[in-house]
């Protein structure tokens, strides 16, 4: 009995992100290396004729256009992203093509901030979803009825696949390649391209979204500095508010209003990235780390960067740490 070429499509709006389509297609290339047969016929679809300018000025040359004749025969359709995703709208006709093209195939989705086309097609309604987390916001502000995981590297919902970030569509690719040939050829197409097989964490690691911001007043502008100057110093409210004179309960009532946090968050902010910087640097023990940045011990740095990282210290300094 024949095995299935599946046709996978990946749709390149203007302005496209060069890795959102060339990085899962080179996994989708070396699954066919790897099963030793075509497994995936491999399209890259324009919204309209000519070649397609990329972010970085390179320019695309795709092998189809929305107008064409090949709906029918995608087997899975992705939609890359660019970095001006939620300021550029496709055009009507192309926005119906991609909701008539998705719900015809077996599966379809985006990669990285082509959410937005999906959703502006109105194919993300009530569903959960990833994207990159530096739009997440602005995705579920202009669509409010999306699901956003905005710590998730890929999402699986239905028939619908989305992934986080640029790279997450590698990482997106590689699951879809798992889901179709099993999980030993997608370990093989892993270390062929020197990838994780399953990244360890979600994609805020990557992210500084929710690191301590100066905000307020002067006065407490002054009192943020100092405490991200001085992350292992006491910083409860007594001694803030005694740098600045005023009640405790004043001071947090005060900073709450204009931060939008209290202080005690504020300050867990703070010594996090006071951590993430040292671990970065990969000199000190995560011990150290906690005394140097305020924690009392160890495992109370390791909850802190739980919640706010969403990987442990080990594992970011593992990622992260600059080489000696």
């Amino acid at each position: 009995m024949a095995r299935p070429v599946r046709t996978v499509a990946i749709l390149a709006p203007p302005g496209v992100q060069l890795l959102d389509v060339c990085g899962p297609l080179d996994v989708f290339a070396e699954a066919n290396t790897q099963a030793g047969r075509e497994a995936y016929r491999l399209l890259v679809i324009a919204s309209s004729r000519g070649p397609v300018t990329s972010s970085s000025g390179a320019r695309l040359m795709a092998d189809h256009t929305i107008g064409d004749e090949i709906a029918a025969t995608i087997d899975t359709l992705l939609v890359a992203g660019s970095p001006h995703a939620p300021d550029v709208r496709l055009a009507a006709p192309a926005l119906q093509w991609l909701r008539t093209t998705a719900l015809a195939a077996r599966r379809y989705g985006s990669v990285c901030s082509g959410a937005f086309f999906l959703a502006a097609a109105g194919l993300l309604n009530g569903r959960r979803v990833a994207t990159h987390w530096a739009v997440a916001e602005r995705l579920a502000a202009i669509h409010p009825s999306v699901k956003i995981d905005e710590d998730a590297i890929y999402v699986r919902d239905g028939k619908l696949r989305t992934a986080a970030g640029v790279t997450a569509g590698l990482d997106l690719a590689l699951a879809l390649v798992e889901e179709d040939l099993g999980r030993e050829l997608a370990k093989r197409v892993a270390a062929q391209l020197v990838m994780f097989f399953k990244r360890p964490g979600g994609q805020m690691q990557f992210s500084r979204k929710g690191e301590a911001a100066l905000a307020g007043r002067s006065a407490l502008q002054e009192v943020q500095r100092f405490i991200a100057a001085n992350p292992a110093a006491d910083h409860g409210v007594p001694a803030l508010a005694a740098r600045l004179g005023l009640s405790p309960r004043h001071f947090a009532r005060l900073f709450r209003h204009e931060i939008g946090i209290t202080p005690a968050a504020w300050v867990e902010q703070a010594r996090v990235a006071a951590a993430r910087r040292l671990l970065e640097a990969g000199q000190e023990a995560p011990k150290q780390v906690a005394a140097l940045c305020g924690f009392t011990d160890a495992d109370t740095l390791r909850r802190a960067f739980m919640r706010q990282v969403g990987v442990s210290p080990a594992d970011y300094r593992r990622q992260f740490a600059r080489a000696a």
